[in-house]
């Protein structure tokens, strides 16, 4: 595929400066950017006043085609959205294409992966490496505060306040959270601010430093778990290992936070969730619970005989239920 993105150089510096001025990651800036330069090549040198509904659609089928996941198609879709948005707000563009094209339908009834809580002090036990505290720390964060791993990464030292023991989170919707810290979190989580690598830059503020000095990039903090997961399950079949991934862990803090009898309003605080509809894919039931549940029903029926026949002379005897 031709590369057409000098044609748009302007644009996509526009898009770039929007980006950063709305206050998107740097992780957020890459993905957008590259599904972006992706969809212009796609329109193999028309100039963006030309662009239709209909090439948004086309570009959109193509990816489908490829085989990548609803998630990653809806992505694209918001990617190439909010390219056209930016545009507009900055006076370089008029009409948004990619507005009113329906989003793919994804699994919502599906039950996310989590782990359970004696799991998770498997997945801890696996932590290792010299950098040990400081992704134990990540991992704590993530899976008994329910951190995104975004929100971990932009964490800053003075987000931390030991003293009330609770962490500032700036999350998704630019919107900042409190969350408590646990008693059995706080230790962990002193420790590592302690024995935070030296950073590169005096003026460097970042709670998780790198070993290259830098604030500990997104790649990095899910690399980490990804490699902890490995080890986790170094005792199955690679063909039969879960897909973990480090947002399981935030799953696995919901899940286990609803079984303890949180009200699922202040999960959804918890979570920074902006819709409670996003909370409620976490109030699952797993199949022990199911089983559980079935077998506290009792049901007394009366005797029968080989001809089908009731033994019970009281031929009025009611069955009795007990539910």
């Amino acid at each position: 595929m031709n590369d057409y993105s000098e044609d748009y150089e302007e644009a996509l510096d526009a898009f770039l400066i929007w980006m950063k001025d709305a206050g998107y990651t740097t992780y957020t800036q890459k993905s957008y950017l590259s599904d972006v330069k992706e969809f212009l090549d796609a329109l193999g040198g028309k100039s963006l006043e030309a662009v239709k509904k209909f090439h948004v659609v086309s570009y959109l089928s193509s990816v489908r085609e490829r085989g990548v996941s609803d998630a990653t198609r809806n992505r694209k879709h918001a990617s190439v959205s909010c390219f056209f948005k930016a545009l507009i707000e900055l006076e370089l563009h008029n009409v948004n294409p990619a507005l009113d094209i329906k989003k793919s339908k994804t699994d919502k009834n599906r039950a996310p992966i989590y782990l359970e809580e004696a799991e998770m002090l498997r997945f801890f036990s696996a932590v290792e490496g010299k950098h040990r505290d400081r992704n134990l720390a990540i991992f704590l964060l993530m899976a008994y505060m329910g951190l995104r791993v975004g929100e971990v990464h932009a964490l800053n030292l003075g987000d931390f306040n030991a003293e009330r023991r609770s962490l500032s989170v700036f999350g998704k919707g630019r919107k900042w959270r409190t969350v408590p810290i646990p008693e059995v979190v706080c230790p962990m989580l002193e420790r590592a601010v302690n024995e935070r690598l030296e950073p590169k830059r005096n003026k460097e503020v970042a709670m998780f430093i790198s070993q290259k000095g830098r604030r500990l990039s997104i790649r990095s903090i899910q690399q980490a778990a990804s490699d902890t997961f490995d080890r986790f399950q170094s005792d199955i079949s690679p063909l039969q290992r879960t897909l973990y991934s480090s947002h399981k862990l935030r799953h696995s803090f919901a899940t286990m936070i609803l079984r303890k009898g949180a009200d699922i309003r202040t999960v959804q605080e918890l979570l920074g969730h902006s819709s409670i509809q996003t909370t409620t894919v976490y109030t699952h039931i797993t199949s022990r619970e199911k089983e559980e549940a079935m077998s506290r029903l009792t049901l007394d029926l009366p005797l029968f005989s080989e001809n089908g026949q009731g033994i019970d002379e009281n031929k009025d005897e009611l069955i009795s239920q007990q539910i």
